[in-house]
């Protein structure tokens, strides 16, 4: 199969809004003509989609470590394609019974009525995907929007390059250009795929770009699910276990070197124990890359920029009277240090920096980990609570009545207690942030529910037919009083 793939990077802004118009009416007409796949069609497109997942894993692997400068295989394997294909089985084992209209029960005023809801394709969806785990998030959203029936304009990140050429190669040869359509380009092509009259649009990114998406999407009304970031806590409850709740931040934080949106951003620890957590840090990171920043299980930053951006948070912290603590590498590089080539950075422990810091005003999205004290949980709570809502949170802690605590005061995204991460693969789980990280959640039946129109249909029997002719409709008389008084009853 051939994709549709003109240059839209060499047009100029006028003519890419043309050329994405002519391709969405091109997939509306397709949509019009076959507008509801069967469960035998959608497996099939979910079939072919993990065949281009696992026949290109080599071509993965090294695409994803060519844009970063490098990238561990086995985390592109662990973290993308491993999680993708298991994905792609479960919405192929369940999507012919998420696909069935679901019977609802009726108001008891409206007995012996009935009421369903039919799951329908919401038509043509777009996807925008991010360049930080540049294939899981870019094709996780697309399965789910293919289990739901849709076609899919896709824009991956062009801040990965190679990948995203992959992934127009691939997917151009796995399904027709008016089932799923990818297209490459900069901001501008981001821009004008955002001001598309598509029917849903999913955005993974920070939030900075997620307003101008949305800003971009509102003249259409399209309906949006945004997937953004934040700064995602992990608290060492009193009663934690220390040694486990280290090794566990320290490894999610130096997965992709701190790259991921439900990355740890900072941790609250009691402060009578902070500084056997920092040592804690220090030795499980130095168990898990024993080849310390040249461990080959160790990722780069994606670019210099963002290199030189973790010095600068870093240098201001200290600064402002921050303590750093180097976890794998000798020391933090001065600011002025030029990138290496791998651009790679140890974990870094930034003790109690000011507030008023940009590491601590800003989504970190490296491997600096600031370090915070309280002495009391709720002086905790209170400090995630008085900021933007976090897109995850984690709570080391043994004692149940604790967790629920935590669990009522506190509102995230998402929540892992005693682990790292572990809640964005669960199946049943509905992944997705709250206020700024983000709003819609998807994965799972909740992502197919994402990009269905669940539509309510209500069926009129007979007998309720007749007697709502008598006591609802005009002229009313002593019937609709008799109703209405028992309606509006103390």
């Amino acid at each position: 199969m051939n994709a549709w793939r003109p240059d839209l990077t060499a047009l100029p802004p006028d003519d890419v809004a043309a050329a994405l118009r002519a391709q969405l009416e091109t997939m509306r007409a397709a949509a019009r003509g076959a507008p509801a796949p069967d469960a035998q069609g959608r497996r099939a497109h979910l079939r072919r989609l993990l065949e281009v997942v696992l026949d290109h894993e080599r071509a993965w692997v090294e695409a994803v470590a060519a844009d970063f400068g490098r990238r561990s295989a086995t985390e592109t394997r662990l973290l993308e394609l491993g999680p993708l294909a298991d994905q792609i089985r479960h919405a192929i084992r369940h999507v012919a019974r998420w696909m069935r209209p679901r019977r609802v029960p009726v108001n008891p005023l409206f007995w012996p009525a009935r009421a369903r809801i039919v799951p329908q394709p919401l038509g043509v969806v777009g996807i925008i995907g991010a360049w930080n785990y540049p294939v899981q998030l870019t094709l996780s959203p697309l399965a789910d929007a293919l289990a739901a029936g849709n076609r899919v304009l896709l824009k991956p990140s062009e801040l990965a390059p190679h990948t995203a050429a992959l992934l127009q190669r691939t997917l151009g040869e796995a399904f027709p250009p008016d089932q799923v359509c990818v297209v490459t380009g900069g901001p501008a092509v981001a821009a004008a795929l955002a001001a598309l009259p598509l029917d849903h649009l999913l955005f993974t990114g920070s939030t900075r770009v997620g307003r101008l998406v949305a800003q971009a999407a509102a003249p259409q009304l399209t309906p949006l699910t945004l997937e953004l970031g934040g700064k995602s806590p992990a608290i060492v409850g009193p009663g934690a276990d220390l040694q486990q709740a280290a090794d566990r931040i320290v490894s999610a934080k130096g997965w992709n070197a701190g790259q991921t949106c439900i990355a740890p951003d900072y941790c609250l620890v009691p402060r009578a124990r902070r500084d056997a957590f920092v040592q804690a840090l220090q030795t499980h990171a130095r168990r898990r890359w024993p080849g310390g920043v040249d461990d080959p299980d160790y990722t780069a930053l994606a670019s210099a920029a963002a290199w030189q951006r973790m010095l600068r948070l870093a240098a201001e912290a200290a600064a402002g009277g921050a303590t750093l603590v180097p976890l794998l590498q000798p020391a933090v590089p001065p600011p002025e240090a030029p990138a290496p080539a791998p651009a790679v950075l140890g974990p870094v422990a930034v003790l109690d920096p000011p507030a008023d810091t940009a590491l601590m005003r800003e989504e970190i999205f490296g491997p600096l980990l600031p370090v915070l004290t309280y002495d009391e949980l709720d002086e905790a709570l209170a400090r995630i609570e008085a900021g933007p809502r976090p897109l995850a949170l984690y709570l080391f802690e043994r004692d149940r009545a604790v967790i629920e605590r935590v669990l009522a005061r506190t509102t995230s995204g998402g929540v892992t207690v005693n682990d790292c991460m572990l809640h964005q693969p669960q199946h049943a789980l509905p992944f997705g942030g709250v206020g700024a990280s983000g709003q819609g959640a998807y994965h799972g039946r909740h992502g197919f529910e994402r990009f269905s129109h669940l539509k309510g249909v209500y069926e009129q029997h007979p007998l309720v037919g007749a007697v709502f002719d008598r006591w609802v409709r005009p002229p009313y008389g002593a019937l609709t009083q008799r109703l209405l008084r028992f309606m509006l009853r103390r």
